[in-house]
């Protein structure tokens, strides 16, 4: 999928999400599993908000996501910054000729942007490609409890000055899944009118057996799960999942 004109107005949207909380759960990782690591790829990496996050704080970043639209605005923002990060357009499910990493992560939910199981199990191998020997994959999921009790049969919205948006929520065609059915009204500030952007997206998510299976499956040693950013593992009403895992 592709995020189109949401690109553009994504970061406002994102503004209060916990970026600072995915960029600690790393290095409490990191500093536990693997305290050498200097190469990280943020996968699926969007606007480049952790990406940058991170390099600042010492790592070497690269970013790689599907859609154009999020790489150019991730790109601005790491010029803006002075930061050397280089972007590339791939698919998770077949990353290529991008080098070897220390670590490989994929956070905000971006897996469950795979709808089919053999896109997560391609992925999973992909990841495996890219990480040097011993190298980590940390990654989040949404936990069936969110998708099934938080998201399904909901509308969330909000109405800001410049920016508004409807947000629906419906069970997906598999189990475990939602399609949102998005609307945003953004002010043209030299019109003085709002346009609007309509956008679908699908997610899917599965039992933490079901990923726990795939990593084994594709050559990894679970290393640690916890729930909700939390030193502890998921409760039954966790909304976020979390994997470390280290490359056999």
């Amino acid at each position: 999928m592709t995020y189109q004109a949401f690109a553009y107005i994504y970061d406002r949207l994102m503004d209060e999400a916990p970026y600072e909380e995915w960029g600690n759960y790393f290095l409490r990782q990191i500093e536990k599993y693997h305290p050498n690591c200097k190469r990280v790829l943020d996968v699926a990496c969007g606007t480049g908000t952790l990406t940058l996050l991170l390099k600042e704080k010492g790592f070497d970043l690269t970013g790689v996501d599907l859609s154009e639209d999020m790489l150019a605005v991730a790109y601005e923002k790491a010029m803006a910054k002075g930061l050397d990060i280089p972007f590339y357009k791939q698919n998770m499910t077949n990353l290529e000729g991008i080098g070897k990493y220390d670590a490989v992560i994929i956070f905000c939910d971006s897996l469950n942007y795979l709808t089919e199981e053999e896109d997560f199990r391609k992925t999973f191998l992909s990841v495996g490609d890219c990480l040097a020997e011993g190298g980590l994959f940390l990654f989040d999921v949404h936990s069936v409890y969110k998708i099934e009790e938080v998201f399904q049969n909901q509308t969330f919205a909000y109405n800001g000055d410049d920016i508004s948006y409807i947000w629906n929520s419906f069970p997906g065609e598999h189990i475990h899944s939602v399609e949102h059915e998005l609307s945003f009204f953004v002010l043209d500030e030299e019109l003085g009118l709002y346009r609007r952007y309509d956008e679908e997206h699908k997610q899917r998510t599965f039992p933490v057996e079901t990923y726990e299976k795939w990593l084994k499956d594709t050559g990894f040693t679970l290393l640690s799960i916890h729930g909700d950013f939390l030193e502890e593992g998921p409760n039954e009403t966790c909304e976020r999942i979390f994997f470390t895992a280290r490359k056999n």
